[in-house]
């Protein structure tokens, strides 16, 4: 049985995790480094499955969730290690998208 987290509980229990080790969480240099190698990893699996691009018969097979997992997981280790609280950060950034660029697309009839 699945259950969702928050994004607080996300993060509680990413630094759960990492807190368990001694060398703790990378410094966000190369949070930023492993962040892009993620990305990357995410573009590839994306270009195979709707890009020009078809996966060799020697390449793993893996799946654009278990990428995003890798992208959302290395952002998490990010804002913890800057003490950052993604929900808020998302308040902030959904209040910009709602005030700023709230005309800026078209918008779908509601009839």
């Amino acid at each position: 049985m699945s259950t969702k987290l928050t994004m607080k509980e996300m993060q509680d229990e990413v630094d759960a995790y990492i807190s368990q080790f001694k060398e703790g969480y990378f410094s966000p240099l190369a949070l930023l480094a492993r962040m892009t190698e993620e990305l990357g990893e995410l573009a590839r699996e994306v270009n195979h499955y709707y890009g020009e691009k078809p996966k060799k018969s020697t390449e793993k097979e893996r799946t654009i969730e278990e990428e995003m997992g890798d992208v959302l997981f290395v952002l998490i280790c990010f804002a913890n290690s800057l003490n950052i609280d993604l929900e808020e950060a998302h308040k902030i950034v959904m209040n910009k998208f709602k005030t700023r660029d709230k005309d800026r697309w078209t918008k779908k009839d509601t009839e």
